[in-house]
This record gives C-alpha cells, sequence and structure tokens, in this order.
C-alpha cells in the first residue's frame, strides 16, 4: 500500500510542476535520475535492514 502511495505522490508532483510549469525538483540527465534511483535503492535496503531484526528482543509478545 505504501509503495503505491509513494508512486501515486512521485507521480502527482511530476504532474503538478509540468501543470504549473515549475523546473522538476530532480536532475534533468540520465546521471541525476541514476543518482535518485541509487539513494533511493540505498534507503529501501536500509530500512530493510534495520526493521528486519530477528533478534528476540524486538519480537512483541501478546
Amino acid at each position: 500500500m505504501m509503495l503505491l502511495l509513494g508512486i501515486g505522490l512521485g507521480l502527482s508532483i511530476g504532474f503538478g510542476c509540468r501543470w504549473f510549469d515549475i523546473p522538476l525538483p530532480s536532475p534533468p540527465n540520465i546521471v541525476g535520475a541514476l543518482l535518485v534511483v541509487c539513494m533511493t535503492l540505498g534507503f529501501l535496503a536500509g530500512d530493510y535492514v534495520f526493521t528486519n531484526d530477528a533478534s528476540p528482543a524486538t519480537v512483541a509478545s501478546e
């Protein structure tokens, strides 16, 4: 669900920037786009590593 919200937010920001003729808040070339993709993948990898800790101390008991 969060993935769809993120994609929707990105598309709406891009659409709004184009509609109001505002420069995009991202680099206009392939190197800049790859930088944004790599930063996003790094953020997701860090989130995966730090939130999927299987130690017993982090497991909530009911």
